[in-house]
């Protein structure tokens, strides 16, 4: 049983690199400028410079953070020892990854491909191309998660039970044009982050039961997702999204309540509310031991701090320092996978109720 905890002491940073590879970005796109490069400058990580198709856009960017702007693909590539940041959309990670040495270390922007199909082609390219790879899920990366998995694994929650996602928000969807007539929209793109997240908390579930679809205030293809994750009789887990409550922020939320047979965790995700202004991240803790709920003092946010340490566990597995990539190919693909299963069961017809016997 567990006494007490001290919330300082719950891990929320991942250890740097003793010496970073210099990063090459592909694409010059808003996160880039608002998540990526923050983060690396600081951190401390070498950035070599950036290529985007759009090279006036790149130039733009690079001058703003004193960095080179590649004139093409083949000069970015051309950097030796590089880490190459694919910050691009996911049909073009395929063909980026192509043009990489073999051997290099590479971080690619989720979600990892369009589809599965997608995800099974870069998984493909990365081992025939000895590419060592992950993608950036990084919401596992964020201090309060870091903080939150050590909890867990600290057993200050006893055993995982309950896992509940609940956001009901206001998502400005036209800050993202590149959205616009593309097939899969919530899920692919925002919901991914939290079932990847509760992959690396909870493992892979046996299933998933999910229902995703759109608003008929706007033409964006979905942007609501109700989705219970089957991890057998013992865990009970479910995702409730709906981007479109629209009502003033008094009753908006973005939580995760997470419970165990002996303690619980609360989790506010506080740059979705008011995106991209956002508010702070909050970690609350009630250990194991009936200490009363305990807020844990966070020293970073998801964005950009968990760039930050996304990249330093790449280094670090780059440079030999850590054993193990976090959310690599092989790991995001699995994800992919949970994404298409809950695509497929959106798209599956529901049981139908019984009908009322005639009189």
């Amino acid at each position: 049983m567990v006494e007490s905890f001290d919330p300082k002491s719950l891990q929320q940073w991942w250890p740097k690199p003793a010496t970073p590879r210099p990063i090459v970005i592909f694409g010059a796109g808003s996160i880039v400028g608002d998540a990526h490069l923050p983060a690396y400058k600081k951190a401390g990580f070498p950035v070599a410079g950036i290529y985007d198709p759009n090279r006036e856009k790149a130039e733009a960017l690079a001058s703003q953070w004193g960095v080179r702007a590649f004139a093409s693909q083949e000069e970015a590539v051309a950097v030796e020892n590089a880490i190459f940041d694919l910050a691009t959309p996911p049909v073009a990670h395929a063909s980026i990854l192509k043009l990489l040495p073999k051997g290099s270390f590479a971080l690619i922007q989720k979600p990892m491909g369009s589809d599965l199909a997608g995800a099974t082609e870069i998984l493909k390219v990365c081992r025939e191309r000895d590419i060592r790879a992950a993608v950036n899920f990084q919401l596992r990366f964020a201090p309060m998660m870091l903080a939150l998995k050590d909890a867990v694994a600290k057993g200050l929650l006893g055993e995982v039970v309950d896992f509940d996602a609940w956001l009901a928000l206001a998502t400005p969807w036209g800050l993202w044009p590149f959205l616009k007539g593309l097939p899969r929209i919530e899920i692919a793109m925002h919901s991914i982050h939290y079932l990847d997240f509760i992959r690396g908390l909870l493992g892979n579930p046996l299933g998933v039961h999910a229902k995703t679809l759109g608003h008929p205030n706007h033409d964006v293809a979905q942007t609501r997702t109700a989705a219970i994750l089957d991890y057998g009789d013992k865990v009970r887990c479910v995702v409730s999204v709906n981007h479109d409550h629209d009502f003033g922020r008094k009753f908006q939320a973005c939580e995760f309540r997470i419970c165990g047979t002996e303690g619980a965790a609360y989790v506010k995700l506080g740059v979705n509310l008011d995106y991209p202004r956002g508010e702070p991240d909050e970690l609350w803790i009630r250990p194991a031991g009936g200490q009363d709920w305990v807020q844990v003092p966070l020293e970073g946010a998801w964005f950009p701090d968990a760039f930050e340490n996304r990249m330093a566990n790449l280094q670090r597995f780059a440079t030999g320092e850590d054993e193990q990539l976090i959310g690599s190919v092989e790991d995001a693909w699995q994800t992919m996978a949970l994404v298409e299963a809950a695509y497929e069961s959106s798209a599956s017809p529901a049981t139908p109720l019984a009908k009322l016997p005639e009189a």
